[in-house]
């Protein structure tokens, strides 16, 4: 039998995780399925994911109901963890399988503690320590406040997914912090063999937002200046995949030369970039977009559920990372020449990113109150 498309990723390099969960799908043999006929290798979770699996679904009332001494909080790590726990379960074997590259659940810490370090860093350790196995990353915002908690993690060997990139230079400092990170802890002899991380970098989410700057400046321009209307009309949808291209050439610069080759050295693994926010969100655009043009060695595209089976059905795979990456690099200047202010975008998103987040998590804590309620 033919493999699907999102089966053949892994040929190119790069690994399919699943950005979902619930414990419906690892009740019903969902995850299964989705690892044994569509190559799915690890996952990620946030807290809207849990919010619409615990808040759509009856299948969390009676564990809820057995914990309701606790506070709301402690009722939803409790439900996290056990989900995160058997994903992980389940996609041990890939993990062994490759060499401890793929087969991991990511978690992520509160995003009420986004602003703060050291409480970052404490509910990372105690996540990390309550679920303690080797296939799980740790979550944490590549925010000021987060990086310094991610080099920290890592220093101490824990496995880290650092979410909410969307510009260029954040993630090459969170690059650089991985590889500094690492060097610590090689020079107080610790080993960094098991060690793991992806850096997510969003692409959808950014051509949104670029774009609805873009539909203002055509808007505004339409009559008085047309050669600027029709310039910003052509860099409609363009740059959430240049961006993303952008970064990997720095990935390229950092990870595969001879900068890295001390902690190569070392056994030390790259740190992969994560393709996240991949779903199309304009209804114009092709919805396998951003999985088709951002394939390539040494990287990840978590999917959510209707882009995994968009591009298992349709989904064209050619090594297309390395394509354009010239015009790519070019991109952020054409933009700038038309009036779009790339870098306060970027720098907005993350702070959007953030409060989403935290936004979710409120509500999934009014849909844990609510289910105490009904479960009496």
């Amino acid at each position: 039998m033919a493999l699907k498309p999102t089966q053949q990723l892994i040929r190119y390099g790069q690994s399919l995780w699943y950005d979902n969960i619930s414990r419906d799908m690892l009740d019903n043999g969902e995850l299964k399925r989705l690892i044994e006929e569509f190559g799915v290798r690890g996952m990620t979770s946030n807290p809207s994911i849990f919010d619409a699996a615990i808040s759509k679904s009856a299948v969390y009332d009676k564990t809820i109901g057995s914990h309701r001494s606790l506070s709301v909080a402690q009722i939803f790590e409790e439900l996290a963890l056990e989900d995160i726990a058997r994903a992980a379960d389940l996609l041990r074997p890939i993990y062994d399988e490759s060499g401890g590259e793929d087969g991991f659940v990511s978690i992520e810490v509160s995003p009420l503690l986004a602003s703060d370090t050291q409480g970052t860093l404490i509910e990372a350790k105690r996540l990390s320590s309550r679920l303690n196995r080797p296939n799980i990353m740790i979550k944490v915002p590549g925010t000021p406040e987060g990086i310094p908690a991610v080099q920290a993690l890592l220093e101490e060997g824990i496995s880290v997914n650092i979410t909410l990139l969307f510009g260029v230079k954040n993630y090459e400092e969170v690059a650089r912090t991985y590889c500094t990170a690492l060097r610590n802890r090689v020079k107080r002899g610790g080993d960094v063999r098991s060690i793991r991380s992806v850096a997510s970098f969003f692409v959808s989410r950014v051509d949104s937002a670029i774009d609805k700057r873009l539909g203002e400046v055509i808007e505004q321009s339409k009559t008085s200046d047309t050669t600027r209307a029709e310039k910003a009309q052509s860099l409609l949808g363009q740059f959430g995949i240049a961006n993303s291209k952008v970064a990997y050439d720095s990935f390229r610069k950092i990870f595969l030369s001879n900068e890295f080759d001390d902690l190569r050295k070392a056994g030390a693994a790259v740190q992969r970039p994560l393709w996240a926010s991949t779903s199309t969100k304009n209804p114009k655009y092709r919805d396998v977009m951003y999985v088709e043009n951002l394939i390539g060695a040494h990287t990840v595209n978590t999917m959510p559920h209707d882009t995994v089976l968009a591009f298992a059905d349709h989904g064209e795979v050619r090594e297309s990372i390395g394509e354009n990456v010239a015009q790519a690099l070019k991109m952020q200047a054409e933009l700038e020449s038309v009036g779009v202010d790339v870098e306060k975008i970027i720098a907005d998103l993350q702070t959007d990113g953030v409060k989403k987040f935290a936004d979710s998590f409120a509500a999934l804590s009014k849909s844990i109150e609510t289910k105490l309620k009904q479960v009496g």
